[in-house]
């Protein structure tokens, strides 16, 4: 692991930085400042100081410890709807590389079908059936993660399954589950791990804009994008309110942003022979 991030500037501090920023979120689980939920009217807008190092919004409650417990809520949700669009789209795609015909057709039917989806749509729909709420955020955008991991992993396997060792494999009897398990699946992992950090930061983006808009996250929850509602009436009188979420959110997509294209360029077999050959030579 060092040596592939002693090459890799991006990846180191893309990965660092994202790795940071979740280990915050994790801690809120069992320890902030203070509790999220603390209101001290008396103590409204104030700024940053020894107390409250980020200082509190118009409710009182001190900004750090909203901060953490944020980036918690944006990493979970966006990580669970990652986890749905490779738990089903990857698989997916599987099966319209290996069976081809009707299989890989009606896979990438429902694929454009829910691309003309998009997951505001999809949430907008989910609040008017069920209400808003986390759980229906990360259904949205999990299902707008589908399709996107479904093309990578059947651009990924069709390149494979015309390689010799597939054809072993189908001479020694294995039968297609099997060998997308054992043969596509590792060799396409490093295509999804890259697609997953990418997803990862567009979750967090979609995360934000949904609890921005009242579909996702509600009170007494927080996250960053409700952090940013709150604040949209003071950010003339008071905008640090405004910035502070705003720039986690970007600092982590950034970061993640980062971290998946040095990824990209450690993982990718070709980049690494170009960066051998410059080093011969």
């Amino acid at each position: 692991m060092i040596p592939l991030l002693r090459g890799h500037p991006r990846l180191l501090v893309g990965a660092g930085i994202s790795l940071l920023l979740a280990l915050a979120g994790l801690v809120s689980l069992v320890w902030t400042p203070y509790p999220i939920e603390q209101v001290v009217v008396a103590e409204r807008f104030l700024g940053s100081g020894p107390q409250h190092w980020l200082g509190t919004d118009h409710l009182g409650r001190d900004m750090l410890s909203l901060i953490m417990s944020g980036t918690l809520t944006s990493f979970l949700v966006a990580g669970l709807a990652a986890g749905i669009g490779i738990g089903i789209g990857v698989p997916m795609g599987l099966a319209a590389a290996l069976w081809g015909g009707w299989v890989e057709w009606l896979v990438l039917r429902v694929s454009d079908l829910t691309f003309a989806f998009p997951a505001v749509i999809v949430a907008i729909l989910i609040a008017t059936l069920v209400g808003p709420g986390e759980s229906n955020a990360i259904f949205a955008i999990g299902i707008f993660n589908i399709p996107v991991f479904a093309r990578v992993a059947r651009g990924g396997a069709l390149t494979l399954v015309g390689q010799d060792y597939v054809a072993a494999a189908r001479l020694a009897g294995r039968n297609r589950i099997a060998i997308a398990w054992l043969h596509l699946l590792p060799n396409i992992g490093s295509l999804i791990i890259v697609q997953g950090t990418i997803q990862l930061s567009l979750g967090i983006l979609a995360e934000a804009g949904l609890s921005y808009i009242g579909l996702g996250t509600q009170p007494p929850a927080t996250s960053l994008g409700l952090m940013l509602r709150d604040a949209q009436s003071l950010f003339l009188i008071h905008p640090w309110l405004s910035i502070v979420p705003g720039l986690a959110i970007v600092v982590i997509v950034i970061a993640l942003n980062m971290a998946g294209d040095g990824l990209r360029d450690a993982l990718d077999p070709r980049l690494r022979r170009q960066e051998l050959g410059h080093v011969a030579g």
